[in-house]
């Protein structure tokens, strides 16, 4: 009996931190294969085209060479028109789709042009299909299972509009065949899904196979032409989203912190490129990098962006003390730094707790907060060890001199009401602290002496006890100014319930954090935006961000 009775009381905590600090749990990203529809264009062709390619679709079930041939012969007549007329719609979709299905059949029939050439029979002689060598160790074709774009159909909370670039090529959705077992050490994602463009480019009777970037590349040499390359930024976001499922570790990386230690990095989400600006995005309470989707997606749709933008995450298990996460981004900026170093002034977005992170990246305390939380300097105080460790890295630090710019967003940097709220304590009491910051809170709270107004605890603060408003860490942060050195731009979200912007009720607010936590006076903009606590997620805050960046690519020149 009293197993059973643990459970419907973790089950309401777990649903009133759900509630409290989430907005809904819709999924994310899902994702169906179907069978690819004919374009338009091919359907209305009245040569015959669209019956001579389902021709061929039928013909490689049982002959793959044979589907191959007739595939290759149309990519080729399609590729010859797009010399002559590359304006050519028809064209353009005719090899776009049948560079999809020969890409398909390669897959389907275990057919790899990477390890050896194809030796191909047609109706015009044999053809050759060989694949083009790249240099970059993660760039083999062999560690990838390749799937067109066009197989897809997606939707999902995350997933509101489809990027999609027309030009010339298959998107496909590259999936690693295993693990990535290098991700640590190169900063990358345990799983990779990356969307690259598929292209076949004709000498005689040879066809070399490309995987192009369109990350990376704009326009391509095609029949002695420059021509957009197509791309789909979408889909393997998506893909991605539904086979990792983040939403299962959100809860749990903030109720169990230790477990998840080592989630706690950077991860690049493309090739690290030197002459691009990296954009660091930093997640909230209770949360993974999977809520920068949407963001990332729209912003993938602007070419300007594309071209002077590379996106790196920090993710983190919320349930840690925001300080301390703060203390393990820098040492992961100092260790990314040495291996892809930072050329360009960064970009940091925080969302929610993520903003307060992100504050003590550009703010330069020396040994002020310390001072102000124990009330003494560091040499008057009996610590050692990890302890002594552990809090100097987490409250004597200074400004990130690669940080050229932070946008604020619904980041609660004076605290939340909510925190204090008997919801909040509930929440914070579930946190199971790691051990070795419980042995760091416990030598800190006996020499650290509370004001009569100040949030008391008997055990180490966590994420929760680190957004009230009279939590002692967040009142001293907020005396020492940020660095003048780093514009620093605010997005907050209103629900269009009222209230005032100041502290007297009722107040302006996402539901979670009010406009006055938000605010900063010295912010070089401000814009407040229809939404919930999701606001990096909300349409016109989006558009805000796209003008940000735009901006920071004319300072920075």
């Amino acid at each position: 009996m009293k197993f059973a009775q643990k459970i419907p009381l973790f089950s309401i905590s777990a649903w009133i931190i759900c509630s409290l600090l989430t907005s809904g749990c819709a999924q994310y990203a899902s994702v169906s294969e179907r069978r690819p529809n004919f374009p338009a264009s091919l359907s209305a062709d009245g040569s015959g085209l669209a019956k001579r390619l389902k021709a061929a679709l039928q013909k490689r079930k049982s002959q793959p060479a044979g589907g191959l041939s007739s595939l290759l012969l149309e990519t080729r007549a399609a590729s010859r028109e797009l010399a002559t007329n590359p304006s050519n719609s028809t064209a353009r979709d005719t090899y776009n789709f049948s560079v999809a299905r020969i890409v398909e059949t390669l897959q389907q029939a275990q057919l790899a042009p990477w390890e050896a050439p194809l030796r191909i029979p047609s109706s015009d002689g044999e053809l050759v299909l060989t694949a083009k060598k790249d240099p970059r160790p993660g760039w083999n074709p062999a560690l990838y299972k390749f799937v067109p774009a066009d197989q897809f159909d997606v939707h999902g909370k995350y997933v509101h509009e489809r990027s999609i670039k027309p030009g010339i090529g298959a998107p496909i959705v590259a999936i690693g065949r295993d693990k990535n077992r290098s991700a640590a050490e190169t900063f990358s994602l345990p799983h990779i899904y990356y969307g690259v463009t598929a292209v076949i480019r004709f000498r005689g009777p040879v066809a070399e196979l490309a995987f192009e970037d369109p990350l990376a590349t704009e326009t391509i040499s095609f029949e002695g032409r420059r021509q957009p390359l197509s791309a789909d930024f979408t889909v393997p976001l998506a893909v991605m989203l539904q086979e990792a499922e983040p939403k299962k570790f959100e809860l749990a990386r903030l109720l169990h912190p230790e477990k998840y230690a080592e989630t706690a990095r950077i991860s690049r989400l493309q090739p690290y490129d030197p002459n691009k600006t990296v954009v660091l995005v930093i997640h909230g309470l209770m949360d993974t990098p999977a809520t920068w989707t949407p963001l990332i997606n729209h912003l993938r749709s602007d070419e300007t962006i594309r071209q002077n933008y590379q996106f790196w995450f920090y993710s983190y298990p919320s349930g840690y003390p925001f300080p301390y996460s703060a203390a393990i981004l820098r040492r992961q900026l100092d260790a990314i730094g040495k291996k892809y170093p930072i050329r360009k002034p960064m970009v940091v977005i925080g969302h929610s707790m993520g903003g307060c992170i992100s504050r003590l990246l550009i703010t330069d305390p020396g040994t002020e907060l310390w001072k102000k939380i124990f009330h003494r300097p560091p040499d008057q105080l009996a610590l050692a060890g990890e302890t002594r460790s552990i809090l100097e890295e987490s409250l004597i630090f200074d400004s990130r001199p690669e940080v050229g710019r932070v946008i604020f967003v619904a980041a609660p940097l004076r605290g939340s009401d909510l925190a204090t709220h008997w919801l909040g304590r509930i929440g914070s009491s579930l946190i199971s602290p790691p051990r070795l910051l419980f042995k760091v809170g416990q030598e800190a709270l006996q020499l650290a002496t509370l004001q009569a107004d100040e949030l008391r605890l008997n055990r180490v603060p966590n994420s929760i006890d680190n957004l009230a408003p009279n939590n002692r860490f967040v009142r001293a942060i907020n005396t020492i100014p940020m660095s003048s050195r780093v514009p620093v731009h605010v997005i907050a979200g209103d629900r269009g319930l009222g209230g005032n912007e100041d502290k007297t009720k009722p107040v302006q607010s996402d539901g979670v954090v009010p406009y006055w936590s938000s605010h900063i006076p010295e912010a070089q903009s401000e814009k407040v935006v229809p939404s919930d606590h999701s606001a990096h997620q909300n349409s016109e805050a989006i558009h805000e961000i796209t003008r940000i960046l735009k901006l920071h690519r004319f300072e920075s020149k």
